[in-house]
């Protein structure tokens, strides 16, 4: 399923490499852990494979695959959803936690256009950010890039109006 050097997606951190296998112990329990290195924020997680199926850990996808969903999303009417911030919040997180770079970035696609618009909350200013991380780090695995191309990568998408 998965193997050391892969390219991975983790829900609501990004994409990163597997670094390692590991095994540790915890309360007498022997049990085998993926090292998984994220470039954005430098942080490593360890991940157990018991856990993996209902992690939502994916592969990254492959470049046309991204080329595709940003050029979808960035075509995708600003949705009018509830004024009510919390509700959004809410359904936006849903669809971060899903794992899918299509889901992650409709938020982002959102939220950026929310917040040219008509501002938002604080907690939508940090969903923002992290959907902005997500879909950033798969672009830069995927795409072989720095962070700061990446990023330009996807504000190009972004500012892209649709028909």
């Amino acid at each position: 399923m998965f193997a050391k050097g892969e390219a991975v997606v983790y829900p609501m951190h990004g994409a990163g490499i597997i670094e390692d296998l590991e095994e540790k112990n915890f309360d007498g329990i022997n049990k085998n852990y993926f090292v998984l290195r994220l470039p954005l924020g430098n942080l490593t997680i360890l991940l157990c494979q018991d856990t993996i199926q209902s992690s939502n850990l994916r592969h990254i996808l492959p470049q046309d695959d991204i080329a595709r969903i940003m050029k979808e999303t960035a075509f995708l009417p600003v949705p009018t959803k509830p004024d009510n911030w919390n509700q959004r919040y809410k359904e936006n997180m849903e669809k971060i936690k899903s794992g899918e770079l299509g889901q992650t970035a409709a938020v982002f696609h959102e939220l950026y256009h929310r917040e040219t618009q008509k501002g938002l909350s604080g907690a939508e200013k940090k969903t923002l950010t992290t959907a902005r991380k997500i879909v950033v780090s798969e672009i830069m695995l995927s795409f072989n890039l720095e962070k700061e191309a990446a990023e330009v990568m996807l504000e190009n998408y972004m500012r892209k109006k649709s028909k």
